[in-house]
């Protein structure tokens, strides 16, 4: 008896020391990017903020989780069903803005005069090394991204991300075809992998871009608005506004340069060049130094502008594009709620990856983020306390946790986003019922048809007599 429990206490102490050995070396592949100094206007980079400035905490320790916010809404409650939307992690810029950022690059260094340090670094130190080929890929920190959020999902549901469930095919990883997305969803798994200390899991994904690039498959939301020069005017407009038309004067002026030499796009590189060198490389590049928080507003305007009138509230088609997906996940809900009843849960976890183009429209179409007016050209020092905020809502990693809980007046529902919770919009209740979250949006269950909604209106053709 006394050998058996020897043995015990060393296969436990085995798992004690591999598990923190395995904590040990997720932190390291945050660490050893050096703790940032944080550009003054970090928070402004819209959709490519960092995750870490929508939960600062991480910047300490990448893996920690708050478990009063994570916590199950009552302690009677037990999670029984995970549904996660995730955009990307942290990529490279696309090459329409790497050839942005080497315009301006190419002005600075032939053109820009001045004494100040930031300057004569861009000019003699920095080089441009963005190249064509890198366009939109996933970076290195963007793997980290989705490592360090398996671990913590895993951690906040420790009986829904477990080994057991993968082991009995009760979760599924689904993902856009995109090389950036699936090489999140990979790097997702790998943290788990770690987590788990296993070494015979076979991880494997689905790619579904019916499901995490629905807009590409809406023929109406295609036609009328990627299509449509008209239907992103307020956009063009504030390119041409006075906050912007400022904001090209700083640039300028920063720069010793003719005020007509910098042109939207290039103050907007300035932007792109100080985000991605901080979101990539955790640097507070010179390039910062271009911009002030008052900039940063501006250009955050315009960006939050694309997304509203692109992705958000602007045109109805583009809430509606993704009511495949609304649909999806209350099917997933849905099918939870009658195993729960009546038999055992067939599937408990769902991780799906995909865009910031993804995640917008599905929470514009559930209601959330919305202001009492419609973001416009004209409105930009109205907007200054706008719910719709792309920096806030849709950073790197940004993830939509749809968990369902079974509680003894029921199963409740519970919406986290960015690994905090919120309440549904119309809603007072944390964890409503899910049947009253259901009836909530039964126009949209009911009503919200993929199909009719994305079908173009046929044009009619008048006879005419010759």
């Amino acid at each position: 008896m006394g050998k058996m429990n020897s043995a015990m206490l060393l296969v436990r102490k085995r798992y004690f020391v591999i598990a923190t050995l395995n904590i040990i070396m997720l932190r390291a592949s945050y660490c050893k990017f050096p703790k940032p100094v944080l550009p003054a206007i970090a928070t402004y980079f819209g959709t490519k903020c960092r995750y870490e400035e929508v939960n600062p905490h991480l910047i300490d320790d990448v893996l920690f989780v708050n478990k009063s916010l994570m916590a199950p809404p009552a302690p009677d409650c037990r999670a029984v069903h995970l549904v996660a939307v995730i955009r990307h992690g942290t990529r490279y810029p696309t090459v329409k803005n790497i050839k942005r950022m080497a315009r301006l690059y190419e002005l600075v260094k032939t053109e820009a005069s001045g004494t100040e340090q930031w300057l004569h670094d861009i000019q003699s130190k920095w080089r441009m090394w963005y190249t064509d080929d890198m366009d939109g890929k996933l970076v290195e920190k963007g793997k980290n991204d989705h490592r360090h959020l398996a671990f913590r999902l895993a951690k906040s549901f420790p009986t829904l991300i477990s080994e057991e469930n993968f082991r009995r095919e009760r979760m599924e990883f689904m993902t856009s075809s995109k090389h950036r997305c699936v090489d999140s969803i990979k790097a997702f798994q790998e943290g788990l992998h770690q987590h788990w200390d296993v070494r015979d899991v076979r991880f494997i994904h689905y790619v579904n871009d019916s499901l995490m690039r629905y807009f590409d498959h809406c023929q109406r939301f295609v036609e009328e608005v990627e299509n449509n020069k008209t239907a992103l005017k307020e956009v063009e407009n504030f390119k041409s506004s006075v906050e912007m038309d400022e904001v090209r004067r700083r640039v300028a002026n920063r720069l010793q340069i003719p005020h007509s030499q910098i042109t939207t796009d290039l103050a907007e590189a300035a932007f792109f060049l100080c985000s991605y060198e901080f979101a990539i490389k955790s640097e507070n590049s010179p390039w910062c130094n271009l911009l002030d928080k008052m900039d940063a507003e501006v250009l955050e305007y315009k960006n939050d502008l694309k997304q509203y009138w692109k992705r958000g509230y602007g045109h109805d088609i583009n809430c509606k594009s993704s009511c495949y997906l609304f649909h999806d996940l209350f099917k997933r809900l849905d099918q939870a709620s009658y195993d729960y009843r009546f038999g055992e849960m067939t599937k408990v976890v769902s991780i799906q990856v995909g865009h910031a183009e993804t995640l917008l429209p599905l929470l514009s179409l559930m209601g959330f983020f919305k202001d009492e007016k419609p973001l416009k050209a004209e409105n930009f020092s109205q907007q200054q306390s706008r719910k719709f905020c792309s920096s806030q809502i849709v950073p790197y990693a940004a993830n939509l946790l749809f968990v369902l809980y079974e509680c003894s007046e029921g199963l409740r529902l519970q919406f986290f986003l960015n690994e905090k919770p919120m309440t549904f919009p119309g809603i007072n209740d944390l964890a409503p019922l899910y049947e009253t979250v259901r009836n909530y949006y039964s126009g949209l269950l009911d009503g919200c048809d993929f199909k009719k909604e994305c079908e173009l209106p046929k044009v009619t053709l008048k006879k005419t007599e010759l």
